[in-house]
């Protein structure tokens, strides 16, 4: 099992930047697929930027460019660096971990979530 704690989620202005961080309760360099999602109000959960225990990464187009994950295995962390920010960025900001069993469905974990909001 794997506890996700996101931080890092403030009010911005647009074309500011944020760091969010996720730090998983266990070793993660098993771990498959770790990634941020976020959902808008009235909206549903979107993907927003993946990386693989490769460092194979996979992201929304809305984000390119903008946005960028990364993962350190040694301090069980994933961060979201994004910059030049938004008003439509504005969601909360959830870390998912994918974790794969041979012969069986993937688990799937997911944070609490942190609130990017993002002013005009």
């Amino acid at each position: 099992q794997v506890q996700l704690v996101e931080s890092g989620g403030a009010l911005v202005q647009a074309g500011g930047s944020l760091r969010l961080s996720c730090a998983a309760s266990r070793n993660i360099f098993s771990i498959n697929v770790m990634g941020w999602y976020r959902q808008a109000p009235t909206k549903g959960r979107d993907m927003v930027e993946t990386i693989t225990s490769g460092g194979t990464t996979t992201y929304a187009d809305s984000v390119k460019g903008r946005f960028t994950i990364s993962r350190d295995n040694a301090k069980n962390m994933v961060y979201l660096e994004m910059n030049s920010l938004q008003p439509e960025d504005t969601a909360v900001y959830y870390c998912n971990a994918v974790v794969t069993r041979p012969g069986l469905f993937p688990l799937d974990y997911w944070g609490q979530g942190t609130q990017v909001t993002v002013s005009s």
